[in-house]
């Protein structure tokens, strides 16, 4: 389901976007265009989906925070078709939620350390839902990974969509074949 507004917001953003930061995008032909996917990959900046949003031509329905469905920015998270996450409970309703999307054939965005790294550590260890809603809607999963910095006016910033796959193996399996996908792009970027 592509909203009005999404699709009002995705030009201005990405014209914005790409003026203001100049991404490098690699594999962005790794995206299918049709069907279920997830889209899960590391988490620098409270950028990183306004890039994902500029760079993809799909609607991306991120799971976000449920602090971020309170006060001035409800109205705009609602309206791009973001999913509400409690990040303090294990929350089952919003991979329901995500779930439910993907069977309708659509585009999820996740990060699965569950929040931006702030850490020393290259990357914190992934939680299992990118792969629990992959495997359960059989979406093709789309692993991406950020690195550089983001710097106005600059060519520092780079997404990389790393080739799709299906998840079929036992879910810790795939969680760490995930998390070590993207954590070796990262190793080769330093």
């Amino acid at each position: 389901m592509e909203t009005i507004f999404y699709k009002i917001v995705r030009p201005i953003v990405k014209g914005l976007f790409y003026i203001l930061y100049r991404p490098t995008v690699v594999g962005l032909e790794n995206i299918p265009t049709t069907g279920p996917i997830v889209l899960a990959g590391n988490h620098t900046k409270q950028l990183d989906p306004i890039m994902l949003v500029a760079v993809s031509k799909r609607q991306i329905h991120f799971l976000a925070k449920i602090e971020l469905f309170k006060g001035f920015t409800k109205p705009i998270v609602k309206s791009m078709g973001a999913i509400p996450v409690n990040r303090k409970v294990h929350d089952g309703k919003a991979l329901e939620s995500a779930i439910e999307c993907l069977k309708n054939d659509y585009c999820i965005g996740i990060f699965p350390e569950g929040t931006i790294n702030r850490t020393d550590d290259i990357i914190m260890p992934f939680k299992k839902g990118a792969i629990k809603m992959s495997k359960e809607s059989k979406a093709i999963l789309v692993p991406f990974v950020i690195t550089g910095k983001y710097k106005l006016f600059k060519k520092s910033i780079k997404i990389e969509f790393l080739k799709g796959r299906k998840v079929t193996k036992e879910v810790d399996i795939e969680n760490e074949k995930l998390m070590n996908d993207i954590k070796k792009v990262l190793l080769k970027s330093r």
